[in-house]
């Protein structure tokens, strides 16, 4: 077994035991690529909603929120191209039976080609050390050389049958390439066909009556037609956001790696409102802002990467991905898209109503261009988990499994520990709680000894431990115990309070954009 996929199992498997995610219907057997998000699940992800949510609105006067219904008219969709052309090229194994995108088994091709650039620089580093000149290696090694035109060739022959829509040929490359089923390694396939990824459902409660209606693929559209409404009432000036977080829903070919891919998942969009011909001036802007909020989390600089789409959509003239290295490899965590004025050109002709904004210093009218920032909310979950995911090896030689989440984030920000269940000890401890639970999300535990109890906390990532003893009786301080350092502090009582909105309030990541 790989390291990555070793890595990504014990998360799976810590995720369960500690109450973060757990398959969902699970005692009907399950339900394939459906999760339920546990006790500190639930709050991890509401806390990166909320960091979001107030990065977007809250700190940017001209971005304001949304929450459109999921269903939706059906020719929303007919509009927006989702109906006609919201399509994934699907390919079975006829000796597996599994299922597979055909242009992901060509950029997983492509990422084993990667790595094998990437192990000759890891070579060539160890064996020059400081005089390592990574630039020059990359643009003069053969080896390194001939792999990337490789990449490059591949990646010109993916864009061009995409595009096109020549399904033969994405067929002929994977043959030609000697690509094989990832589970038996057979490379018996059947042709590519296009597959559609919107869920349908009927709404009315005749059958005869009812109508065709659909879940929504994604959140952006509710933001679209509601532009008119959001602009007027809330009197915005272009250049304007409109932010929302909400559930969307892909029948997705294949839907694996935890989390990462699923049929329902949680989208944070924001679509920003530009004049044209600013549109990728914006674009370049929201590129640089988007990867700052990325990287104040602090899961490590080397961990993100821009990768520029080869295959633009109907309705883009620019896009990117900000990619990040989850355990199976770098993976797209958000997109962004300059999607030109396509969404409110396309819903003004269906639907007969203009979609435009009047500038008062042009004394015109016009339809705005837009900037998208997507992000998956449950990859972003499964970014930081497996980045905060640590099993280390201490100074006694004990062992120890620790969540090392941004004190933010932290489902609970601080445990209440009497160190014996007697004497007083929990009276005083509950008095604690009962103090600091107005601000914070607390966790009283009195059950087993002490170091049992901060392996505990270390494993659902509770940056803090606060221990009452019987000293505390006598001059009202505590010990605190710090979660990645494991340092413990005597402290006054009357200072916790201080010491956790420091370290823990939402406001620490905010300054940092």
């Amino acid at each position: 077994m790989s390291q990555e996929n070793n890595l990504l199992k014990k998360v799976i498997s810590h995720a369960k035991e500690y109450g973060f995610v757990f398959p969902s219907s699970e005692i009907y057997d399950g339900l394939s690529a459906t999760y339920d998000y546990g006790q500190y699940g639930v709050e991890l992800k509401n806390h990166l909603k909320r960091y979001w949510w107030e990065a977007m609105v809250q700190l940017n006067p001209n971005i304001v929120g949304l929450d459109a219904a999921i269903f939706m008219h059906p020719t929303t969709w007919k509009a927006s191209g989702h109906t006609d052309a919201f399509n994934d090229p699907l390919i079975d194994n006829k000796d597996s039976k599994k299922r597979y995108r055909a242009d992901v088994l060509i950029e997983d091709h492509i990422a084993k080609i990667e790595g094998k650039i990437n192990k000759e620089v890891e070579k060539a580093s160890k064996r020059f050390g400081d005089d390592f000149d990574k630039t020059q290696f990359l643009a003069t090694n053969p080896r390194v050389l001939q792999n990337q035109e490789k990449i490059t060739k591949i990646n010109e022959r993916l864009k061009s049958s995409l595009s096109s829509g020549e399904l033969t040929d994405l067929k002929l490359l994977i043959e030609e390439l000697g690509i094989a089923d990832p589970v038996s390694g057979s490379k018996n396939w059947t042709e590519v066909r296009q597959f559609n990824l919107m869920f349908s459902t009927e709404l009315g409660s005749v059958a005869d009556e009812s109508n065709k209606i659909y879940l929504r693929p994604e959140t952006a559209q509710g933001i679209f037609v509601n532009f008119l409404n959001v602009q007027k009432t809330g009197r915005m000036r272009i250049p304007f956001g409109i932010a929302q977080i909400g559930k969307a829903f892909r029948n997705e070919i294949i839907a694996r790696q935890f989390i990462f891919r699923m049929r329902e998942f949680e989208q944070m969009e924001m679509q920003f409102f530009v004049k044209p011909g600013e549109e990728l001036q914006w674009y370049d802007q929201w590129k640089e802002k988007r990867m700052r909020w990325h990287q104040a989390l602090g899961l490590g600089e080397e961990n993100y990467r821009f990768h520029d789409h080869l295959n633009l959509a109907h309705y883009a003239n620019a896009a990117c991905d900000i990619e990040f290295q989850f355990p199976m490899g770098f993976k797209e965590l958000e997109g962004i898209h300059s999607r030109t004025d396509f969404d409110l050109k396309a819903h003004e002709q269906h639907s007969g109503k203009k979609l435009q904004f009047y500038d008062p210093q042009e004394e015109q009218s016009y339809v705005p261009f837009v900037i998208e920032t997507s992000i998956g909310l449950d990859r972003l979950f499964l970014a930081l988990l497996a980045t905060a995911y640590k099993e280390e090896t201490l100074e006694d030689g004990s062992n120890r499994t620790v969540l090392r989440l941004p004190a933010p984030l932290a489902p609970i920000k601080a445990a209440i520990l009497p160190l014996l269940n007697k004497d007083d000890l929990p009276e005083k401890a509950q008095s604690i709680l009962n103090d600091l639970r107005f601000d914070f999300l607390l966790q009283y535990d009195a059950k087993d000894a002490i170091g049992r109890r901060y392996r505990r906390q270390d494993a659902i990532g509770t940056p803090f431990c606060i221990t009452v003893d019987h000293q505390t009786l006598e001059d009202e301080t505590v010990t605190l115990r710090h979660r990645d350092s494991m340092k413990q502090d005597r402290v006054n009582i009357e200072t916790l309070k201080d010491t956790l909105t420091t370290h823990c309030s939402l406001s620490s990541l905010l300054r940092q954009l």
